[in-house]
């Protein structure tokens, strides 16, 4: 896990005089209010916070008919439902606003930490260091129900060597393993609704491609791809039917970005090609939707690993077509409403959540536009 490459450049794209940890989800306008769940008998109703919500109505049921009855929109209620966000170590990057969408829709929240991040992670959360950040739109805290040690690079113990077994940073800590963790999970709270992957990791994601290692390469695709199809793997026997997995990815992963190397490039094209088999295999084995976000570039805490974001904020802004800021909870929004029953029949897709920066073929701001 370490450093996420994939936070890194899935940054708030933002012009760069404006802090992107002060954007995260509910610090402008707050999301559509969130009412009744999908009902077969009543349609969507809707309310002004989540405590007055009605019934939610399970995926499980093979006919829905859907009506917006309210002028305020179609509400997303997620109560009653409880997600696992695997790569939530700080409170600034995608896996964090994710959390704060799915938790204002009414999930449970649970998230899987970085094992060496853990400590730091958990004393800010006790310590109230969060707890701005942690405010919903109805003025209330987002409320983490457990914390899992999780490095998602190992599968079951006997696949961690030796050194990291020994490593001081690992010290303290068990069950981290994917297979140890989806078994706590289930032991802990018997299933879970929703899986998110806010996971990647490059060792040498500042080489070009040519210069990168074997090494690199596969440790690239391991931490950022291969470890979505582990969690799914583990996870799927736990998930309840009508439930949704999400990822993210970067556009990288069509389209040549210069000095996003190390193999992250080949990592994320695999991401999204497993997405559309995985979604195959997962709705037919466990009826389980898969989703990946294509995000704008994020200024993270780790984004600083790829060494130039403030470059790449600023060149979304002046070449995307929405030329405006790119805020976090637009990410989280986009993931709740994937994971809600208004998505049900969405999978198997990269949702693209960057200003449509992905559809440009010409940069407005290059040098020869002006000669």
């Amino acid at each position: 896990m370490g450093a996420s490459v994939t936070t890194g450049l899935q940054m708030v794209a933002a012009r760069p005089c404006i802090p992107a940890c002060q954007r995260l989800l509910g610090s402008r306008a707050p999301i559509p209010s969130f009412a009744r769940a999908l009902s077969t008998q009543t349609g969507f109703a809707s309310c002004r916070k989540t405590a007055s919500a009605g019934p939610f109505v399970s995926l499980n049921h093979k006919r829905f008919a859907v009506r917006a009855m309210s002028a305020q929109g179609l509400p997303i209620d997620l109560r009653g439902k409880r997600a696992f966000i695997a790569g939530v170590a700080d409170d600034n990057g995608y896996g964090w606003a994710i959390a704060k969408a799915l938790a204002a829709a009414g999930a449970e929240i649970l998230v899987g930490t970085w094992v060496p991040a853990l400590n730091i992670f958990e004393t800010s959360l006790r310590r109230g260091k969060f707890d701005e950040s942690r405010k919903l739109p109805d003025g209330s805290l987002m409320e983490i129900t457990k914390v899992y040690p999780l490095d998602a690079v190992f599968d079951s113990p006997e696949h961690v060597p030796d050194d990291v077994k020994a490593n001081k940073r690992y010290a303290g800590s068990s069950n981290w393993t994917v297979k140890e963790v989806a078994e706590t999970v289930k032991n802990d709270f018997g299933t879970i609704d929703i899986l998110v992957h806010s996971l990647a990791n490059g060792p040498e994601v500042k080489n070009s491609l040519l210069e990168t290692s074997r090494k690199g390469y596969l440790a690239a695709v391991s931490a950022s791809s291969y470890s979505f199809i582990s969690l799914l793997q583990h996870f799927l026997p736990i998930m309840n039917p009508g439930g949704a997995t999400i990822s993210l990815t970067y556009i990288a992963s069509e389209r040549t970005i210069p000095g996003y190397g190390g193999g992250m490039s080949s990592a994320k094209a695999a991401l999204e090609s497993d997405t559309r088999v995985l979604a195959y295999e997962a709705g037919r084995k466990g009826k389980i939707r898969v989703n990946t976000i294509s995000a704008g570039p994020l200024g993270s805490r780790a984004a600083k690993a790829i060494g130039f974001i403030e470059k790449m904020i600023e060149y979304s802004y002046m070449n995307a077509p929405l030329q405006k800021e790119l805020l976090a909870d637009e990410v989280g929004n986009t993931a709740a409403f994937l994971a809600s029953p208004l998505a049900s029949a969405i999978t198997g897709s990269t949702i693209y959540v960057d200003n449509g920066l992905n559809t440009m073929g010409l940069a407005l701001d290059s040098p020869t536009l002006s000669t």
